[in-house]
């Protein structure tokens, strides 16, 4: 059966090569160079698969591997020009379903995507994501767009103030650029010197810290962007 297929890869001819590939055989394919490219195709369209290049610029296929499962259960094969057993256990325990080093035969590749495509069809359904999520005493309700307090009162957040929140309880304990913020909460790509997202984040801050001036649930780390600093459970 027909199956939207994304391809990541920096490299032009690949992406085309592999497009006329899989044009050829009924699916539809769409294209991006690198992870930003990726999410804007996926924020917008339905993908059944994605052909997921290792060597990219800025964030690698192994780290795009990973959000991408931590979000969704779409199948991913990557590709590499590296065949070290090393590079493909990583992308394994990434979250990959399969593994193909270049250069690779068409065929090949096409039977391994039907192959994925089976199980992914066969599988049984992903469970559903919590809509309600807790962390150090606050639960952020997804579906009514409301942050609560451990007391069951909400507090008025503003669509940026929810969205950045948001990208931040949805990958706790990991550093975020303000770029990556900027990606997640409003779908554009920063621009030089934007520093919007220190606003939002300093807006954020008296609105759940104890103590805005010494925060502990959403921590600075210089040079690097933020991070929220808390565990978060399905509430």
């Amino acid at each position: 059966m027909p199956a939207h297929i994304l391809v990541v890869d920096d490299n032009a001819e690949m992406r085309d090569l592999l497009g006329r590939a899989l044009r050829r055989e009924g699916h539809r394919v769409s294209a991006a160079a690198d992870g930003r490219g990726m999410r804007a195709v996926l924020a917008e369209e339905a993908v059944d698969l994605i052909l997921l290049d290792l060597m990219l610029p800025g964030e690698d296929g192994l780290t795009l591997c990973r959000d991408l499962r931590a979000a969704s259960a779409i199948p991913v094969i990557m590709l590499t020009a590296k065949g070290e057993e090393l590079d493909r256990v990583l992308g394994l325990k990434m979250g990959a379903d399969d593994y193909i080093p270049k250069p690779f035969s068409t065929p090949e590749l096409l039977a391994r995507i039907e192959a994925v495509l089976r199980r992914a069809r066969g599988g049984a359904a992903p469970a559903e994501p919590p809509k309600r999520l807790r962390f150090a005493g606050w639960v952020l309700d997804l579906d009514r767009r409301e942050l609560c307090s451990a007391e069951g009162v909400v507090v008025p957040l503003s669509t940026g103030e929810f969205n950045l929140l948001q990208a931040l309880v949805e990958r706790p304990r990991r550093v975020l650029s303000r770029e990556q913020l900027l990606d997640l909460a409003r779908g554009r790509a920063a621009v030089a010197f934007d520093r919007s997202i220190d606003t939002q984040v300093s807006r954020l801050r008296r609105k759940i810290e104890p103590d805005a001036k010494t925060p502990e649930i959403i921590k600075t780390v210089w040079g690097g962007g933020y991070m929220l600093a808390a565990d978060v459970v399905p509430a």
